[in-house]
């Protein structure tokens, strides 16, 4: 039986609206297959060690100036899970650590990961609802609370493209960004078990298996009748 590991950075700072709900949905899948599961819960001063799935969830500003210090000494070993082909899932302001910076509202500058070349800037009013977006996996079903506007390189393509919602920055209709095996998103919700698609997806990249059928009858009913509802 082959067993994964997944590293849950900053699962105390970082969990906003029960993100570590995307860490028991990807665990109970993986169960399911007959797949062994450890999880490594990582706080600041924790070492990363070896993994083979990283989650990072959301926070708000003032989450990201607790871990900031601490993000720091881990930028080189995050740069190179992202750009080395890891499987990473992060959640909104878990996606906001791995880009260059974020400008908060008040012109503050706080530099981060630096992983990939996107940043973010504070805005004076929260973009907040549900949120619908197209992916090469299916529609993706989710709920978004953020003032921060995110803006990609060109070189980097966003996750999905907005059906209904704000995405990254309410402007140019792209919604996270998928960079290698790097999944990032806004969705919280948390936003794994009512898109089994997208979570299979994930862990397809990471088993570099054939995953077997789940039946996925209620995860379904559940996706579909979100998306019949707001859009």
């Amino acid at each position: 039986m082959k067993t994964l590991t997944i590293a849950h950075l900053y699962h105390k700072e970082m969990n906003l609206y029960g993100d570590s709900g995307n860490v028991r949905c990807l665990c109970y899948r993986l169960k399911a297959r007959g797949y062994g599961v450890q999880v490594n819960e990582i706080g600041i001063g924790g070492r990363l060690g070896e993994f083979d799935i990283l989650f990072i969830g959301g926070g708000q500003d003032r989450e990201m100036q607790i871990i900031s210090h601490d993000l720091k000494r881990r930028c080189d070993e995050l740069t190179y899970a992202v750009q080395s082909g890891k499987t990473v899932l992060a959640i909104c302001g878990g996606y906001q650590l791995l880009g260059e910076y974020y400008q908060a509202a008040n012109g503050d500058v706080m530099q981060l990961c630096g992983a990939l070349p996107f940043y973010t800037i504070g805005g004076s009013e929260r973009m907040i609802g549900n949120i619908v977006f197209d992916t090469a996996f299916g529609k993706v079903v989710g709920f978004e609370n953020h003032s921060g506007k995110t803006y990609l390189d060109p070189v980097l393509q966003p996750l999905g493209r907005v059906i209904s919602g704000f995405g990254n920055n309410g402007a140019d209709r792209g919604e996270g960004l998928l960079f290698n095996n790097t999944f990032c998103t806004y969705a919280h919700g948390c936003v794994l078990p009512k898109n089994p698609a997208l979570a299979d997806e994930i862990l397809r990249r990471a088993t570099g298996d054939d995953l077997a059928e789940l039946d996925d009858t209620e995860e379904l009913r559940c996706h579909n009748l979100l998306i019949q509802r707001f859009t």
